[in-house]
């Protein structure tokens, strides 16, 4: 059997409560997951039980304080997300995982059109041919995910929580990546936008991607998942 694209081992998380005389919060220990090459992996569990925290730790937005969260990208030597350097983790986060948070994050007065060809556009470079074509897949994006035309030239910032959240989605899937982490990806989207992205994450698990998610709607995770995990798990002894 191939290596896992992620191969968590042993991770632990806890929070300094420093407005609280430093009193530590235990959030997840010994976390044991791998996952994978077309693999949709849903956490399961109520909410507050440290399955976002999973997700940002994976991405290297939190440190681990115990553990080993390695990321294997085809062709590539294994990265050790808790050891890696900033530059290898820029890097990581531009080849290899596309994170769909449930906040947009964007330079002000960028339109959207731009928002979403970037990643694209960042491997560009000067080449004119390229960046044209990074614009026009990103055209195919906003279509497919009903973001109306007269909005393409503005920036995001000014949009409704639902079209950022395409916004959002369109921006970190148009670059193909190994690895998926979704944090609730459908939470402000209505049925028929819903039902373009469980097809967008089918999509990309039947390429190979590893994918792992969280859901707030149980069908909608239901029809993604090939297999889930209960977070609470990873509860026991924090």
């Amino acid at each position: 059997m191939t290596s896992p694209v992620l191969q968590m081992k042993g991770v632990a998380k806890r929070f300094t409560l420093h407005h609280q005389n430093g009193i530590e919060l235990p959030v997840l220990d010994h976390v044991d997951l791998s996952v994978h090459a077309g693999e949709c992996v849903v956490l399961d569990g109520p909410s507050g039980m440290g399955k976002s925290t999973l997700l940002k730790l994976i991405y290297a937005n939190y440190r681990a304080h115990a553990g080993q969260i390695t990321v294997q990208l085809p062709g590539a030597e294994p990265v050790e997300v808790t050891e890696a350097t900033p530059r290898a983790l820029v890097q990581l986060r531009r080849d290899g995982i596309g994170y769909v948070s449930q906040f947009l994050r964007v330079i002000p007065r960028v339109s959207a059109l731009d928002v979403v060809a970037d990643p694209l556009a960042e491997a560009a470079g000067d080449d004119p041919a390229l960046l044209a074509a990074a614009r026009e897949q990103a055209r195919a994006w906003l279509t497919r995910l009903r973001i109306p035309e007269r909005l393409w030239h503005l920036p995001p910032a000014t949009f409704s929580g639902g079209e950022q959240q395409r916004i959002n989605i369109a921006r970190n899937l148009i670059k193909p990546k190994p690895l998926l982490l979704l944090d609730e990806p459908t939470a402000s989207l209505d049925a028929a936008n819903t039902a373009t992205v469980v097809a967008l994450i089918r999509e990309a698990v039947e390429r190979g991607a590893a994918v792992v998610g969280i859901f707030h709607d149980a069908q909608v995770g239901d029809a993604v998942a090939t297999r889930r995990v209960n977070v609470a798990a990873f509860r026991e002894n924090a």
